[in-house]
């Protein structure tokens, strides 16, 4: 089964766009290249030139991927 997990399109009248779905599993960001087709499809959407190697990302630690993440609420009783 095929399933798309991101698309890039240019408006014939103008304009970029872009999708992705794959944000949601936050341990994912730590991977280089996973980071980097995100930040290089962001500068492509906005008509930013992207550098031949990619846009440059820093590692991503342990400790700054937790800084933003809220800790799991407790399931309402039904």
């Amino acid at each position: 089964m095929k399933q798309h997990v991101a698309w890039a399109y240019e408006r014939p009248a103008g304009g970029r766009d872009f999708g992705f779905t794959g944000a949601h599993n936050h341990v994912s960001w730590q991977d280089e290249n996973f980071r980097k087709v995100v930040l290089n499809a962001i500068l492509w959407t906005a008509n930013v030139e992207v550098p031949q190697t990619g846009c440059p990302s820093p590692a991503v630690s342990d400790s700054r991927l937790k800084e933003n993440v809220d800790g799991k609420k407790p399931r309402k009783k039904k």
